[in-house]
């Protein structure tokens, strides 16, 4: 959530920054939201004189032991006329909540201008990206392999999900440990295991609600007991809230945790995308990286996160690119987004396959998640950041298409034969 004090007190900066973005602010409406705050704040505070004065002449009468039924029935008609205003201020600042809630991030300094994905500004790549002549894409392979079935899922769900079989179940489980071994063992973070589901306080931290609720799947609350649980549309969501509404001390920053996850999403703004495969599904892998840091300390950790995301697709042999999005393309919550591209012969294209994030103190406030500021000992907002490391889906995507064989077999990256106990190729059974 943006600060208010900083809207209210400078809204032409926060206009012209939200401006990057495209036609997000209302600036309208937040006006004739400030121009009633501050009449009914006018006219409550008035009151409240009023309550006062009141008070003190009915002491007063009574003090000269006068009758002082006159001035009680002026100072109920007072309370309850300042009962109604503070009423009305509460409606309105609810409101106003609202208002900033749907309101995303502004963009950071160096985040570039630009109105869509075509504007974004790549960085660099790594690796030799594999021809497209002649090359299958990942449905067809793993089709032939007769080990992924989406005829199958779609018995037993509808669209967009898939069932894997073998070997190539097999190697998504792989892909899990490895990504989970290389964060822990090398990059210094802590595995964490979190619920799938959660409340909707947890989603409105991090960002997800009210704006991106059609894409949330939700719990039928006759089944929960009336609460508000939804699945998870990442590990960001359960990972991120641990913090809410906490105090951490400097001494035990930077927070640096990975969690893998299903995740779950309705794909609600994706009609008629990527429809073929495993590209954009319903239900899908990710290995996570978070990270809470001191606010100085965040556009560093950004550099960081990204290094760590880009080493699982080094390992894996795997052609990519850095893009750095430009303010139109950023997601809701994020101040500064670099994306991973891998290269999939196919469709002879970079596709994203991690998003890393700073979210600089957007969604600590949401949360109230703060850290005690080593001088003052006061509580600070801190700053929150995160990215995939991997989508392990895509992951499995990008190697079937970039390690295919003439016959259809696929050899098995390197870093992956540990977890599979030594197996170089993967055929058909």
């Amino acid at each position: 959530m943006l600060d208010p004090k900083l809207l209210r007190s400078n809204v032409d900066l926060v206009a012209a920054q939200l401006a990057r973005r495209g036609p997000v602010f209302d600036r309208a409406r937040f006006e004739a939201l400030e121009a009633r705050r501050k009449a009914l704040q006018t006219e409550t505070e008035a009151l409240q004189a009023e309550r006062n004065a009141g008070s003190r002449r009915v002491g007063q009468a009574k003090a000269r032991n006068e009758d002082a039924t006159p001035l009680l029935e002026d100072l109920e008609r007072i309370k309850r006329r300042l009962a109604d205003s503070e009423q009305a201020l509460a409606r309105l600042a609810a409101e106003f909540e609202e208002f900033l809630l749907g309101l995303p991030n502004l963009p950071a300094p160096d985040t570039p201008d630009g109105r869509d994905e075509n504007d974004n500004r790549e960085l660099r790549r790594w690796g030799t990206p594999r021809s497209a002549q002649g090359a299958r894409d990942h449905v067809e392979l793993g089709e032939a392999l007769g080990q992924m079935d989406f005829a199958a899922a779609a018995k037993l769900t509808g669209a967009r999900f898939v069932v894997l079989r073998g070997d190539l179940a097999r190697l998504q489980r792989a892909l899990i440990a490895f990504m989970l071994d290389l964060h822990t063992r090398e990059h210094g973070y802590e595995e964490l295991y979190v619920p799938y589901i959660v409340n909707g306080e947890s989603l409105r931290g991090t960002g997800q609600l009210p704006k991106f609720g059609a894409d949330l799947f939700a719990l039928d609350r006759a089944a929960t007991g009336g609460a508000d649980w939804r699945l998870i549309p990442t590990a960001e969501v359960p990972v991120t809230n641990l913090l809410r509404e906490t105090i951490v001390e400097v001494a035990d920053l930077p927070k640096k945790w990975v969690a893998h996850t299903p995740c779950f999403r309705a794909e609600a703004g994706a009609a008629g995308k990527d429809t073929r495969g495993m590209i954009r599904q319903h239900q899908f892998e990710k290995v996570e990286l978070v990270q809470a840091t001191l606010p100085e300390k965040s556009d560093e950790a950004l550099e960081a996160l990204t290094g760590h995301a880009e080493e699982v697709l080094k390992r894996l042999e795997l052609p990519y690119r850095v893009v750095a999005l430009c303010a139109g393309d950023l997601g809701f919550a994020a101040r500064k987004t670099y994306d991973l591209e891998v290269w999939l012969p196919s469709q002879n294209r970079y596709r994203e396959i991690s998003s890393c994030s700073n979210f600089g103190d957007f969604q600590a406030r949401r949360l109230l998640a703060r850290y005690r500021h080593p001088q003052t000992r006061k509580p600070e907002l801190l700053h929150t950041l995160n990215g995939s490391g991997l989508a392990v889906g895509r992951s499995l995507v990008a190697i079937l298409e970039n390690f295919q064989n003439a016959d259809g077999s696929i050899a098995v990256p390197a870093a992956l034969r540990p977890y599979l106990g030594g197996q170089a190729r993967i055929e058909r059974g």
